[in-house]
């Protein structure tokens, strides 16, 4: 349940973030509404054809946006938006997953010869993160012996693993379905094009233009959304890297501190 209200507030967070900058820009813009919606058109094709004059980059994305079709990329848009929030509420959660394993294994080692196996315990108990968990449900089991112990801490730190990694196959969607879908905008805008070229019967450049663009601009969209969320999920694997072997080294010093416990 947490991790389904944390991806709630970011995706919340996300969407009333951009209606402000949307009224925002819909306040500035009133006062000269007519001389925009003229100057607009001109000014998003001057700045992709390169000739220097300066136009908000934003006012050039609107632009575009529209003329590549409001269904797919909308569809596109939300691909975006989705995997943003997903790939942030992962990052915020290993963020928080992170745990000083050295000063935990100081702590369980100076609770274990100050009050024992409870005083440890409570160190991991009142310890965030999965290494702390992984020990503390090593420390239950002690009674039972160190070979439980140990098959209990690779267990649980399965458990972990998969909590780490919990929801990066819907990331791996939007991914693969985001330069998909621009795709399938280029093969309908090429169809489209030639729908064009049939109905006025004569192959004009102006003809194709049109459906051309409107197929570029999907795949465009597209690509650029796969490549951002590529790099969301590159560094959440690299932090679950971090995290597993961290989890592993304190891991294995923990069921050395138990053997040299186990020998008193």
């Amino acid at each position: 349940m947490k991790k389904f209200f944390m991806f709630l507030a970011v995706a919340g967070i996300m969407t009333v973030s951009a209606n402000i900058a949307s009224a925002q820009e819909a306040e500035q813009a009133a006062p000269a509404a007519t001389e925009e919606v003229a100057a607009a058109p001109s000014s998003a094709q001057d700045l992709f054809k390169g000739s220097g004059e300066e136009v908000p980059l934003h006012q050039a994305l609107k632009t575009k946006f529209i003329e590549g079709g409001a269904g797919f990329m909308s569809l596109i848009i939300i691909c975006l938006v989705l995997g943003l929030a997903l790939s942030i509420e992962r990052i915020l959660y290993l963020l928080l997953s992170k745990t000083n394993t050295k000063k935990l294994l100081a702590s369980v080692e100076d609770a274990l010869q100050k009050g024992g196996i409870e005083a440890a315990k409570d160190v991991c108990r009142n310890t965030r993160g999965p290494v702390a968990s992984i020990f503390y449900q090593g420390l239950l089991r002690y009674d039972q012996g160190l070979d439980t112990v140990e098959k209990t801490i690779v267990s649980y730190g399965s458990v972990q693993m998969s909590n780490m990694e919990s929801g990066l196959s819907w990331i791996s969607l939007f991914i693969a379905i985001a330069p998909s879908l621009g795709f399938l905008g280029t093969v309908i805008g090429m169809i489209q094009a030639f729908d064009a070229i049939q109905a006025a019967g004569d192959i004009s450049p102006n003809v194709v233009a049109g459906g051309m663009k409107v197929a570029l601009i999907t795949t465009v969209g597209g690509l650029i959304v796969a490549m951002i969320l590529q790099v969301f999920y590159n560094y959440i694997l690299a932090k679950i890297e971090n995290l597993s072997i961290d989890m592993e080294d304190a891991s294995i010093s923990l069921v050395d501190l138990l053997a040299k416990y186990n020998k008193k």
